[in-house]
């Protein structure tokens, strides 16, 4: 029988308490989407690699997991510290094509969410992190504003637009929008150049 090396030996690192928590409400988010409420504790101890007593010591009941659940889900600084990461250096096209995969993602996931769960709107978003976004684009945009015929605001206000209407599936069943047509949309619009009225 072979020798286990040192590494293979030592154990890990055990969670800090606000780690293991982290770590069950990520494992339990993809189980909820898929079975709304009637995800069982069970499987989301399974999913997180850890007993069921384990998440009643986290949390307390199955209730304020999901809520939990939830609120991580909704917390829009992953969505803002993804736009921020995007490449200064990419030309506008790509920055919009990016951005506007990111901002589907988010509704995508949303319109999961909430039909999983019934909710019949998502949960309030104080106004100061709202805000955020916003100024996480036009620091994102801010080298391209020479090459915008709008304020940086306005063109997040089209992005946010755009991506949600084409995150809904219902609007989507004829024709599905692509992530660079839609950028090619707003940077070029509809008009031929030199015939727009």
């Amino acid at each position: 029988m072979p020798l286990s090396s040192p590494a293979q030996r030592e154990r890990a690192r055990p969670l800090s308490p606000e780690d293991r928590r982290e770590a069950i409400l990520w494992a339990a988010l993809p189980l909820i989407k898929k079975h709304g409420r009637d995800v069982s504790t069970r499987q989301i101890a399974e999913a997180a690699g850890v007993a069921e007593g384990t998440l009643f010591r986290a949390f307390g009941d199955k209730d304020t997991l999901l809520q939990s659940a939830v609120e991580k889900f909704f917390d829009p600084l992953p969505l803002i510290a993804a736009l921020r990461a995007l490449d200064p250096d990419l030309p506008l096209d790509a920055k919009l094509d990016g951005i506007l995969v990111h901002l589907r993602s988010r509704f995508t996931g949303i319109f999961e969410m909430m039909g999983a769960l019934g909710l019949r709107s998502r949960p309030p978003v104080p106004t100061e992190t709202a805000s955020l976004w916003i100024a996480a684009l036009a620091d994102v945009l801010a080298p391209h504003a020479d090459e915008l015929a709008v304020p940086v605001e306005t063109v997040a206000y089209y992005l946010r637009l755009l991506a949600f209407a084409s995150s809904f599936s219902g609007f989507n069943v004829v024709h599905e929008f692509s992530t660079d047509e839609l950028a090619r949309l707003v940077t070029r619009g509809v008009a031929r150049r030199g015939e727009a009225a």
